[in-house]
């Protein structure tokens, strides 16, 4: 008789701290632990509990104070917990003197480690595997302690098997096997960013290839679990993986879409933003989201239903402000607009910008509307214009196949005659020769 034995599923106690000196921005406290919540949730660890302290400043060897922490022990021990999740990212020194606390049998880890973990789970692509684990060296190299022999426990793979990172068992005289460690991860990093930049070279590439073919580029963006994947599917029949957890898909997908207007743009789905979303993270994937910096009109999708709605937005903003997009035009959508009543659905547009539109992804409601608030997006950077520029211009019509959209092209005694949409900002270089 064969025995089944399901994995046991690690329980977590949720440590959250309020900073009382600080201006308070984004989510509460509460807000937040619910956030880091569904994190656990979507990591598969189920939460048993959680404490909270106000604080002036955290503590400065163990974050929360003395006596707090020893309540979180007993707390812990009392529910049986295998993990403590900090909601704030923890300093090195934080994290080693809380290891110090705990048994061996209690794992310490932050929001920061949390999220690095849920993108580990949820990269399908050898892109998406390369940049979560350039940014799981960056958060592991300066928190390395004797304890984490050599690496077995977090890198896995060759790590231990020959008594070193990587196969490596050699030492140095007097080299202890921290610092052995710490060297080969610098090299794995390094190696990491070296392939990471190919493939940031490659879509390069292929961005200027894309560009040639004059087809607008929209990039949809918004806070993680606002049904952006939903929104691709049922514009495009993606068949991208939608679930209702946090970081659901996280390499970006491209389609066409033709709009009723009979223009043709290129829709892409991009990973979801986060409050507290780890910089190193940000940094590994910027080769992913260029693809926004690129882009010619932004949809920032936002969860109506959501009561943190608000705050989740001012988040995408901020985030899109960090990457440089302030130049490229944002379209506000509300999707979800089928989980309100009427009533809740009139407040949310009463408290909405003026040009916001409202949709349900899931029920494909409100998408006349959507296409023809894509369309006037794109062109409200651009002008329609008809120029026929001399052959001795050759670099204007070189600049309208790069930061235009052609439509027609003749070439004609005079010189070329082009029709498309051009970028209003440059449209004084081509004044001399509209038609």
């Amino acid at each position: 008789m064969t025995l089944l034995t399901e994995e046991k599923i690690e329980k977590a106690i949720l440590v959250g701290v309020r900073i009382t000196s600080e201006t308070h921005q984004g989510l509460s406290l509460d807000e937040s632990l619910q956030e880091l919540a569904m994190l656990a949730e979507t990591a598969g660890i189920e939460v048993v509990g959680e404490i909270t302290q106000n604080l002036s400043r955290p503590n400065s060897r163990t974050y929360i104070g003395k006596g707090k922490l020893e309540e979180l022990k007993l707390f812990a021990e009392e529910l049986d917990a295998d993990i403590v999740i900090f909601d704030d990212e923890l300093s090195p020194r934080h994290q080693r003197e809380l290891e110090k606390e705990f048994t061996q049998k209690i794992k310490v880890l932050d929001r920061t480690a949390l999220i690095l973990d849920i993108f580990a789970q949820h990269a399908d692509t050898r892109e998406g595997m390369l940049q979560v684990e350039l940014a799981q060296y960056k958060y592991r190299l300066p928190r390395l302690t004797r304890a984490w022999t050599h690496l077995a426990r977090q890198a896995g793979g060759a790590a231990g098997r020959s008594g070193g990172v990587g196969g490596v068992g050699l030492r140095g005289p007097g080299e202890t096997q921290l610092e052995v460690d710490r060297r080969e991860i610098n090299k794995k990093i390094v190696k990491l960013e070296e392939e990471i930049e190919k493939v940031r070279q490659h879509r390069n590439r292929h961005r200027q290839q894309r560009r040639k073919t004059n087809i607008p580029v929209v990039a949809l963006v918004g806070y993680t679990n606002s049904g952006k994947s939903t929104l691709l599917n049922a514009l495009t029949d993606a068949n991208i993986y939608v679930a209702d957890q946090l970081f659901a898909t996280l390499d970006p997908t491209t389609r066409q879409l033709e709009l009723p207007s009979g223009e043709t743009v290129l829709l892409s789905d991009t990973v979801g933003f986060i409050q507290k979303l780890p910089t190193d993270l940000v940094v590994a994937f910027r080769a992913t989201l260029e693809e926004i910096a690129e882009a010619d009109l932004l949809l920032h999708l936002i969860d109506g239903s959501h009561e943190n709605a608000a705050n989740q937005k001012t988040t995408v903003l901020e985030t899109l402000e960090e990457l440089g997009t302030g130049e490229i035009p944002i379209l506000t959508i509300y999707n979800k607009i089928d989980s309100l009543d009427e009533t809740d659905l009139e407040e949310l547009k009463e408290n909405a910008d003026p040009q916001a539109l409202f949709i349900s992804a899931k029920e494909r409601l409100g998408f006349e509307a959507l296409a023809e608030g894509i369309a006037s997006g794109i062109v409200q950077n651009f002008k329609h214009l008809t120029v026929l520029l001399p052959f001795s211009e050759g670099k204007l019509v070189s600049i309208f196949h790069e930061k235009g959209h052609v439509e027609t092209l003749e070439h004609l005694e005079e010189g070329v005659k082009i029709t498309g949409l051009l970028p209003i900002e440059l449209l004084s270089f081509f004044e001399p020769y509209i038609q």
